[in-house]
């Protein structure tokens, strides 16, 4: 092998209104056919003085030109990322067919709803997130959840739900309000299993993984808590019932890790591997390439990508390689053709480096990464990444 570095909720009456977003996303899709952009890339701003997302055309062959800055119309931390910001995975979310962009707003406990279009996206609902502090979102069809960390804040985590209509409005879910393990768990992120039916949440400092049922309501139902055997299981990715989590282990001198789990649809989890070292440190984001054979790990703090290969048939994860890379790498995400890789470099250990997006074509062949060009110029605060 050559060098790593060269729906659920469409139940009743919400039938309807799925199928008023099937046909949303059809016309956005003709729209998409005639743009000369093959996607774009989003990136969170978090600014304290007004939260706003840059976009970032993508062209056919994976380069990046600014579409320019669009306000959230809510209000960012101003926190940097890895250690002095959210620590979170999930700040921005698209929906399935890429015709919604959510984003939350951490510093005024809000989340925004854009709708995508071929020369930038447009603001259409801000809403309350159902908490204090929201740091991660996830979208599944029409159901919308978000993860609050009000116990950052003198509060109380929780997630809560929402339904998205085919405009992009938001409406709360009344009765999906959860709590987490505890009222201060210094949560990461939250995310669906791809079908709809499970909700999962990391938490770092009690260092358990939360998983949540969905009802044909949309209401979720938990927490179902499982130690995680490790020390601050951070971000994670999930294909079809297979969860894959990154263990950071605060950081610790070449302790990075990635755990692999089954999730059972009561929301149980089974171990399938644990703690397999990259021997690199500050494991906290991953995301599992398009054919599900193969996970990227950024080690943050020692500045390295670890490629992990995965059983398909099993889940079970082998460390491949771990190669440098940008400097202190966080959030990742591929194209929506899987052809290209773009990861969030906020430079936090570099500082003479402004924070930009590294990018990097894969091989289909065996997930290989050849280094392209990326942009530069971020903000310091910058928080979440999205690609379409």
């Amino acid at each position: 092998m050559k060098s790593k570095i060269a729906g659920l909720v469409t139940f009743g009456a919400l039938a309807v209104l799925s199928l008023s977003v099937a046909a949303v996303s059809v016309n956005a899709a003709a729209v998409m056919e005639h743009s000369d952009e093959a996607g774009a890339v989003y990136v969170s701003t978090n600014e304290s003085n007004g939260n706003a997302v840059l976009v970032f055309n993508r062209s056919a062959d994976g380069r990046l030109k600014s579409a320019g800055s669009f306000s959230t119309g809510g209000m960012g931390t101003g926190g940097r990322e890895p250690d002095f910001g959210l620590g979170n995975a999930g700040a921005l979310a698209l929906s399935e067919d890429k015709h919604f962009l959510f984003a939350v707003n951490p510093g005024s406990n809000d989340i925004s709803v854009f709708v995508v279009g071929p020369d930038g996206i447009t603001l259409v609902d801000r809403e309350s997130s159902g908490g204090q502090q929201p740091i991660s979102v996830t979208v599944n069809q029409n159901l919308v959840y978000v993860l609050n960390a009000g116990g950052n804040v003198g509060g109380r985590d929780n997630i809560s739900g929402f339904l998205v209509d085919w405009q992009g409005k938001l409406s709360p879910l009344v009765g999906s309000i959860r709590p987490l393990s505890a009222d201060a768990t210094a949560p990461a992120e939250i995310r669906f299993r791809p079908d709809g039916r499970v909700l999962v949440v990391t938490e770092k400092t009690t260092n358990m993984i939360d998983t949540y049922t969905v009802g044909y309501d949309g209401r979720a139902d938990g927490p179902r808590v499982t130690p995680s055997g490790v020390q601050t299981p951070f971000g994670f990715d999930l294909k079809k019932n297979q969860l894959f989590v990154t263990d950071d282990f605060n950081d610790a001198p070449g302790a990075g890790a990635l755990s692999s789990w089954l999730v059972a649809n009561d929301g149980s989890l089974q171990l399938v591997s644990s703690v397999v070292l990259a021997h690199e440190s500050g494991a906290c984001w991953v995301k599992v390439s398009h054919d599900g054979l193969h996970a990227y790990v950024s080690d943050t703090v020692s500045s390295t990508e670890a490629v992990y290969t995965i059983d398909e048939e099993t889940g079970s994860v082998t460390l491949d390689e771990a190669f440098p890379s940008v400097v202190g790498p966080t959030e990742l995400d591929f194209s929506s053709d899987g052809r290209f890789l773009y990861v969030l470099n906020p430079n936090e250990f570099n500082q003479t480096t402004p924070p930009g997006v590294d990018a990097f074509r894969v091989d289909p062949r065996d997930g290989s990464l050849t280094p392209m060009p990326g942009v530069s110029g971020l903000p310091a605060s910058v928080d979440g990444l999205a690609v379409r």
